[in-house]
């Protein structure tokens, strides 16, 4: 049996004290898989009685534990770097961890072992003899146990080894390397800046280069006054790289529109260094930057209200922001039911980039950014997609519900506040329906006049042309252009009740319509020739990946909508897959449609063509069906080696069936 053989279906992990135990089922339906053997040491290790201590409950070794040791003590000089066009990039690691067998299941066996050596030595003796060998038992009453003695208690290792035992077990899923979900986490290891504007090391002038090599000596640094800690001038601010300064701003500030951090930084800098700088540091919510939650909170640090760790504090703050994406107003009482944390921490939450207000809830702090959409609306769709990132990982985690996803109409319709009262509104579809006929009436003298200098043009009727008259009148049905032109339902950048890549602008600009249908080719293309089949849902969801790992002004970012997706889909060779789910799936409409790539050019393509086939009459298959119909159809020589390299290109085995990927539904 070799570790090939191990399936990570049932995977689960423990957390302990600065250790990590890992348990893995074992597949014991593997030809490597040695039955015999396995009997026989779950034989050895429970022996046969049958209770709920057993380690192996099926009465096979079905699973094997890893344990985790410190590869190294000290860390700080190791780091991941991948190398990806041209660039490295460089993750600082804080631990490794190596991962062996634990044998603790032979101990176990060794303890039955000694067990049942000790009552066949128990047994030579006779009854009478057990009956005259009597003992007297002393009777005692514990004393209350001190503080000194229960700290001991603790402290024990009999003590930490039950509580150990005691620990919970976490159930994990684990995921291919060509998975879509590690792909995403691969994301993290790359950086989003663009350029060397961010790297403050390589920079440097030679003075300063210099002074890091020599810095001043200790004295000379004791005899400057020593400032608070939290206390930074802006002279002494303006001497620090550019990304500092931002940083600096951005976690003390906390929310600003982009023209006061413009402002702070002093005339000269340049707007696109700072603009890469940003980002790093602070997220888009309705026009203005707000500092990320990961910049408050480090890591390892924790909570001084609760004591909960930075990461948990991170996901609640995060979930507060993108409640701040959907509309103006956010309830205290919602975001401590979704979040689970207390009331002090989300008040902390809430103070960062809202104002509270009696019987409303909490208002974002600063008015829509406007002017900052309209001039960068490549920095506004990217943040789009990175938000649209943050929100799968939250419905995820908290398991968000409709209502939690959905904003309020009202909230909807606002994408700044603006309060007009119904005698403007009306004042100003008056103004519109003037504006209107002034520019009409322009418009016929205009014509007029050009069909009196052309005697060519002076045969035509005159009285086609018509003035459109609108009443001006109070009984006139309101005109409100003028009002939804300022009140246009932006937030963030774009539209709010808009949730689907249909949203985004269909029309291409004149011109790039053939390099946005390369580029949107080459991604199809590469992307089924990875995985396979994709229903509609993943894929959108890897485009907007795609589309987040695209330097700005990127053709890509005109706008695709889901037509146009499916279409470039269904162009590229590949055919829907028209699987008959369960009537009552409660998957959406993207879930439910399944696309596959019917030839890949290999010599695997009959057989997913009769495995696809196979699925758009059955929601799920046992793999017994799968052989024996392939068997069929390509022949008697079908091995197993092929079909479970079809297996793995479009399927995924759940309890004991097959689905396509993507259709599984636990």
């Amino acid at each position: 049996m070799t570790y090939d053989d191990v399936t990570h279906l049932s995977a689960k992990i423990k957390p302990k004290q600065q250790k990590v135990e890992l348990e893995m089922a074992i597949d014991t339906l593997n030809p490597n898989y040695c039955r015999s053997k396995g009997e026989q040491i779950a034989l050895n290790v429970d022996g046969t009685c049958t209770d709920e201590t057993n380690t192996y409950s099926s009465k096979l070794m079905d699973k094997q534990t890893f344990c985790s040791s410190q590869a190294a003590s000290n860390v700080s000089r190791y780091a991941a770097a991948v190398y990806r066009k041209g660039e490295l990039h460089l993750t600082p690691l804080h631990g490794i961890l190596q991962l062996r067998p634990s044998f603790t299941y032979l101990d176990k066996a060794d303890a039955k072992h000694r067990e049942r050596e000790a009552a066949n030595e128990g047994g030579d003796s006779s009854q009478d003899e057990a009956e005259d060998d009597v003992k007297q038992i002393t009777v005692r009453f514990s004393r209350p146990e001190t503080e000194q003695a229960r700290q001991r208690r603790v402290q024990s290792y009999e003590f930490l080894q039950k509580r150990q035992a005691e620990e919970h077990w976490v159930h994990l899923h684990y995921y291919g390397l060509k998975d879509s979900r590690s792909e995403h986490e691969r994301q993290y290891l790359f950086s989003q800046a663009h350029g060397l504007a961010e790297n403050t090391e390589l920079i440097k002038s030679p003075s300063e280069y210099l002074m890091m090599l020599m810095p001043p000596s200790v004295e000379e640094e004791n005899d400057k006054p020593v400032a608070p800690s939290n206390v930074l001038s802006m002279a002494q601010l303006r001497t620090l790289p550019l990304a500092d300064q931002i940083k600096i701003l951005m976690k003390n500030v906390k929310v600003m529109p982009f023209a006061n951090l413009m402002s702070l930084l002093g005339s000269g800098t340049d707007s696109t260094a700072v603009l890469r700088c940003i980002q790093q540091v602070a997220m888009l919510v309705q026009g203005n930057w707000v500092v990320k939650s990961d910049v408050l909170y480090p890591k390892d640090t924790s909570s001084p209200h609760s004591g909960v760790p930075a990461e948990v504090l991170c996901r609640g703050r995060d979930f507060v922001m993108w409640k701040f994406t959907q509309g103006r107003w956010v309830v205290r009482k919602e975001v401590a039911a979704v979040t689970k944390l207390c009331p002090e921490d989300v008040k902390d939450f809430l103070e960062h980039m809202s104002v509270a207000r009696i019987n409303k809830g909490w208002e974002f702090m600063l008015p829509y950014d406007e002017d900052f959409v309209k001039k960068h609306p490549d920095i506004v769709q990217r943040q789009h997609m990175l938000w649209m990132g943050i929100q799968a990982k939250l419905e995820k985690v908290y398991n968000l519900l409709k209502e939690h996803l959905t904003p309020k109409k009202q909230e909807t319709q606002s994408g700044h506040p603006l309060v007009v009262s119904g005698e403007q509104r009306v004042n100003m579809a008056k103004a519109r329906v003037k504006q209107n006929y002034g520019q009409l009436e322009k418009e016929f003298q205009k014509q007029k006049a050009e069909l009196k200098s052309n005697d060519a043009s002076a045969k035509m009727d005159i009285s086609n042309i018509r003035i459109k008259e609108e009443p001006v009148s109070d009984e006139e049905p309101m005109d409100t252009l003028a009002y939804e032109g300022m009140n246009n339902g932006v937030v963030n950048g774009l539209h709010a009740e808009e949730d689907s890549m249909d949203t985004l602008n269909g029309h291409l600009p004149g011109g790039c319509g053939d390099r946005v249908a390369q580029e949107l080719k080459a991604f199809v293309s590469s992307t089924f020739k990875k995985q396979f089949v994709l229903t509609l849902s993943e894929l959108k969801r890897l485009f907007n990946l795609h589309l987040a790992s695209l330097p700005p002004g990127h053709t890509l970012f005109s706008g695709i909508s889901d037509k146009m997706l499916q279409d470039m889909v269904l162009d590229t060779g590949c055919k829907q897959i028209l699987v008959p789910f369960p009537p009552q799936t409660a998957a959406s409409p993207d879930e439910l449609k399944v696309y596959a790539l019917w030839e890949a050019g290999d010599t695997y393509d009959q057989h997913r063509q009769v495995l696809l086939e196979i699925f758009s009459k059955n929601y799920r298959v046992r793999r017994n069906v799968i052989q024996n119909q392939l068997s069929q159809e390509c022949g008697e020589d079908v091995n197993k080696q092929e079909v479970d390299r079809v297996l793995k290109d479009c399927c995924v085995s759940y309890g004991g069936m097959w689905y396509l990927k993507g259709t599984v539904q636990s």
